[in-house]
């Protein structure tokens, strides 16, 4: 079934539409999301950028971050459905938990003609660290490996 669109895959586009069209209402951004096991949702989330001038509050990132201990646990069948394709910092997170399958609505063509497209993103992330358009310098430190030490005691006990 890769690849082919549910009944319940239409129905939670609609509902994450919804939400990003709610968002623009109150003064936000129009992006939302409905994260979801199976047929069931987990969380709904909206672009919370302007509310906590945090940059990373995607709609997205902020459904990642409300069920995060759900996520934390083992887990398969697990869908985002976003309003808009997401950008390439909410894909890395998605990537990052385990996410199984993601659906959008707005493409490409139509997220650029309003100016929220993401493939500059993606082109900037495709480039070797260093060479994305941010100065990037390691320091070395020997006592860098003090914290991984740390973790790796208490954790294998």
């Amino acid at each position: 079934m890769a690849n082919q669109l549910t009944d319940f895959d239409t129905k939670m586009i609609k509902r994450s539409i919804e939400l990003a069209t709610k968002n623009v209402a109150k003064g936000g951004e129009p992006f939302g999301a409905v994260l979801t096991c199976g047929e069931d949702v987990l969380t709904e989330a909206v672009n919370e950028a302007y509310i906590h001038d945090d940059p990373t509050a995607h709609a997205e990132m902020q459904a990642l971050r409300q069920a995060g201990k759900t996520l934390r646990q083992p887990h398969e069948g697990i869908t985002m459905y976003a309003s808009g394709k997401p950008c390439g910092m909410c894909m890395a997170a998605m990537l990052q938990v385990g996410i199984d399958r993601v659906v959008y609505g707005a493409d490409e063509e139509l997220g650029a003609a309003y100016g929220w497209g993401t493939q500059p993103l993606y082109d900037k992330l495709k480039k070797d660290l260093g060479k994305q358009g941010i100065e990037v310098v390691n320091c070395p430190d020997a006592s860098s490996k003090v914290p991984f030490d740390a973790y790796k005691e208490k954790h294998s006990a």
